[in-house]
């Protein structure tokens, strides 16, 4: 549950952390379970008192992508990502991200309910793509809506017939369809520990 105040994390030069709320020593995997629960947190260095905030949510990240069948990023999306570092669009970069797994999170149940029909029926049906595709293109348009509040100039990505054509492209379909049975082959597995 989160809290109105942000529990202090302090990471000190041996690479402890320490949780001044509850006077104990914590871990990168109890810094995720605070975030799972929504407990909101920021973490300082003790001796600079920087916040390193963000590097150490990399780091927890870093770790889970780590774990067997636990990664959620897939390597086509950590190129991209890399290539926009100091990209001219850099600054809208994070907004749409922010924005995207806001959305994402908030359609969070419709989503499972898709998901469990799309893995309980063929998962490379024609009908499953287009499903996924609409909402991709529905929450880019949100987006876009959102930003062109902001800019008078309209999204290159958003504009022409560029955009629809490589997102329709043979290539990213079938890069969907590998990401897709590797995501049924890691849900196999899940299900098969359980």
């Amino acid at each position: 549950m989160a809290t109105s105040t942000p529990t202090t994390i302090k990471k000190y030069a041996n690479r402890r952390l320490y949780n001044t709320a509850s006077s104990a020593y914590v871990t990168l995997a109890d810094l995720a379970k605070m975030v799972k629960s929504g407990e909101d947190f920021v973490v300082y260095d003790a001796k600079t008192n920087e916040d390193i905030t963000r590097s150490v949510l990399t780091q927890i990240i870093f770790e889970q992508e780590g774990i067997e069948g636990q990664s959620l990023l897939p390597t086509t999306f950590l190129r991209q990502l890399i290539r926009f570092y100091g990209d001219s669009v850099q600054a809208l970069l994070p907004s749409y991200l922010e924005y995207s797994i806001d959305k994402f999170s908030g359609e969070r149940q419709a989503m499972r309910e898709a998901a469990s029909r799309m893995f309980g029926a063929d998962a490379f049906s024609a009908g499953s793509f287009a499903t996924l595709q609409e909402l991709t293109q529905k929450n880019l348009q949100a987006f876009n809506q959102a930003i062109g509040v902001f800019s008078p100039f309209p999204l290159p990505a958003a504009t022409g017939e560029a955009a629809g054509k490589k997102a329709n492209s043979a290539e990213d379909i079938e890069e969907l369809r590998k990401q897709l049975s590797e995501i049924q082959r890691k849900l196999e597995a899940l299900a098969g520990k359980n």
